[in-house]
């Protein structure tokens, strides 16, 4: 099956959390970063998710908010440093690649927040994904 969904990232469940509805994921990346994903408990049965479980981290590019270093005071629980390695503008929006340990993302965004933040071949950004805009797959 393909999918529009470009950024898919490999990585091992450490620990799963459920409660009657929704369940918090921990995966370990590849690269080694940790992330959350929020998924509803009845995608862990189903899907067969535990400790261990090689998964596939699956966030579309507009769900991938960029900042110029680490962000405190956020829920956002998710977020994981890299370097730009490439950046697409048109008119109104940007598409910008970044490299980080473990494989690549991609982040659809303003122009006017590529121009704002500076954001070029090099520069160093930490990309910000809410848990629950994450969706996990299993081979």
């Amino acid at each position: 099956m393909g999918l529009s969904i470009r950024n898919q990232l490999a990585g091992t469940v450490t620990a799963v959390t459920a409660g009657e509805a929704m369940a918090a994921v921990k995966v370990r990346l590849d690269g080694g970063q940790d992330i959350t994903a929020a998924i509803t408990t009845d995608a862990v049965e189903a899907l067969g998710i535990a400790a261990g479980s090689s998964v596939k981290a699956l966030v579309k590019a507009t769900d991938v908010a960029l900042a110029t270093g680490p962000a405190e005071g956020l829920s956002i629980r998710n977020q994981i440093a890299g370097t730009v390695v490439g950046v697409a503008t048109g008119g109104a929006m940007a598409s910008v690649k970044i490299d980080v340990d473990g494989g690549g993302l991609t982040a659809a965004v303003t122009k006017d927040a590529v121009e704002e933040l500076g954001l070029a071949a090099g520069s160093s950004v930490v990309a910000l994904i809410k848990s629950t805009e994450i969706s996990l797959a299993t081979a």
